[in-house]
């Protein structure tokens, strides 16, 4: 399973994901520790507030962690097969280790645009 958090600074989680151009990416390695193994940083027009076509490289995330985002991405990821987790936490280790734990994470605040 691989696990992006949205963060415009790689260095907290940052909201408006259909908008956010950077994320940090996350796998489990041989010992089940979770570890940054990757960062995109995409082109503007990668960003999928904009992108149209069906090729993605956030398609080979299996969840997204932000801290906001609207119901267009929200649907855009279901249908893409990626499961949207939207929470308050600023960091994306705690909120990734919590996530997979099964902990609950801190409740997001409402997306505004």
């Amino acid at each position: 399973m691989q696990i992006g958090v949205t963060s415009q600074n790689f260095r907290t989680i940052t909201g408006h994901a259909g908008k956010t151009r950077r994320f940090i990416v996350f796998s489990s390695d041989d010992n089940k520790q979770w570890l940054e193994t990757d960062r995109l940083d995409l082109s503007k027009e990668m960003a999928m507030h904009n992108f149209k076509g069906t090729d993605h490289p956030v398609d080979r995330l299996n969840v997204i962690i932000t801290a906001s985002c609207g119901d267009g991405f929200l649907r855009k990821m279901a249908s893409r097969g990626i499961e949207v987790i939207q929470t308050a936490e600023s960091d994306p280790m705690t909120a990734v280790n919590k996530f997979v734990d099964g902990q609950p994470l801190k409740p997001a605040e409402k997306h505004r645009h």
